[in-house]
């Protein structure tokens, strides 16, 4: 259907108003599933307890420690982690043209998390324990995201190099990632064979990917960092579209793909490395939730990006919900159910797509 006097066809509206919809349905999904993950529990909370101890600010009730000191703060860290690891996915997945881009397909989460443990024992950043929740407490978290992000960029570098001189073919780009994650886990077991005991079982714990050793401090700056990259990759969502369409046809659009795919994976690798170097490994959610929503609300990245920010909300907050009651009272790390649940759903979506 042809413009009619500047009129928007119906047909588009259609068409937006459908992936709309469902972005909105997603956050009320979300919005339902924060309430359910706050009220379940080794001590349940009634549904309507946990929406008058958040929004009417009730401390005098009974469940007001839980809640806030807890189970929010838990919650909260599951969604803005979740969604960080989505939307860094999902724009790596546009800048390299490959489906299988990923902070953890690509070894960069490797990289963060060799950078962390370097931090942690080396330079002495983080008061370790043997045993209970607080394993590893960072006494200077800033200087081991630093050196997060610093290994980080080395592994992106190392990317890009390989993607300029051999083409971003998904074979290539998998062997990459394959080789990037094999010497920095290599060089992670490095430093915990020179480790003694107690730092051993910290740095081996801290490893294992768990929303909940994250404060209100630390949730407060991811939450930052996660908002302030997502809006750059908003910002670019034309971009990345034309760079779907081929680097020659986005740079006749005006496009400088360069610039794009260099500061594009600078931001991914500096949120992976923020979100890595406070929580640990979490594998699948940048790789799965982009094509969980493409599913859904197609290749259009004015609507994937924010939809895919939604999704990995949900996905992470679902799996520390679950993590947490599958072996009540003990709690599972939330990064072994990512990789139960991820590594299948993964293949389906292959195999699903491969026999269309």
């Amino acid at each position: 259907m042809h413009l009619n006097g500047g009129q928007i066809p119906d047909e588009y509206k259609k068409y937006t108003g459908r992936k709309i919809s469902i972005i909105i349905a997603g956050i009320i999904v979300l919005f339902l599933l924060l309430i359910l993950s706050i009220s379940v529990g080794a001590v349940s909370i009634p549904f309507y307890d946990v929406f008058q101890t958040i929004f009417l600010q009730q401390k005098s009730d009974q469940w007001y420690t839980i809640i806030w000191n807890i189970r929010l703060p838990q919650a909260l860290t599951g969604i803005v982690a979740g969604a960080g690891l989505a939307v860094a996915g999902v724009a790596m997945q546009s800048i390299l043209r490959n489906p299988l881009g990923s902070p953890y397909t690509l070894g960069i989460s490797n990289a963060a998390a060799f950078g962390a443990a370097f931090s942690v024992i080396i330079l002495g950043t983080g008061t370790m324990h043997s045993t209970g929740g607080d394993a590893i407490v960072l006494d200077n978290p800033y200087i081991t995201t630093i050196v997060a992000f610093f290994f980080c960029l080395v592994a992106t570098a190392v990317i890009l190099f390989i993607s300029k001189i051999r083409g971003s073919s998904p074979e290539v780009m998998v062997l990459a990632g394959v080789a990037i994650g094999s010497l920095f886990t290599a060089g992670t077991m490095f430093l915990q064979y020179f480790a003694d005991d107690n730092q051993l079982a910290a740095v081996v714990f801290w490893s294992f990917g768990d929303v909940g050793r994250a404060d209100w401090g630390e949730l407060i700056l991811m939450g930052v960092v996660t908002i302030v990259c997502s809006l750059y990759f908003i910002i670019n969502m034309w971009n990345y579209n034309a760079i779907d369409a081929g680097d020659e046809t986005a740079k006749g659009l005006g496009v400088n793909v360069e610039r794009i795919r260099l500061v594009g994976m600078i931001v991914s690798s500096f949120l992976s490395a923020i979100i890595v170097s406070f929580l640990g490994v979490i594998g699948f959610v940048g790789l799965v939730c982009p094509h969980i929503t493409r599913r859904l609300i197609g290749d259009d990245h004015r609507f994937l990006i924010p939809g895919t920010i939604v999704c990995g909300g949900i996905l992470l907050l679902a799996s520390d919900t679950a993590a947490r009651l599958i072996l009540a009272p003990h709690i599972l790390p939330v990064a072994i159910l990512t990789a139960f649940m991820g590594a299948p759903v993964f293949i389906y979506l292959l195999i699903k797509g491969y026999t269309r």
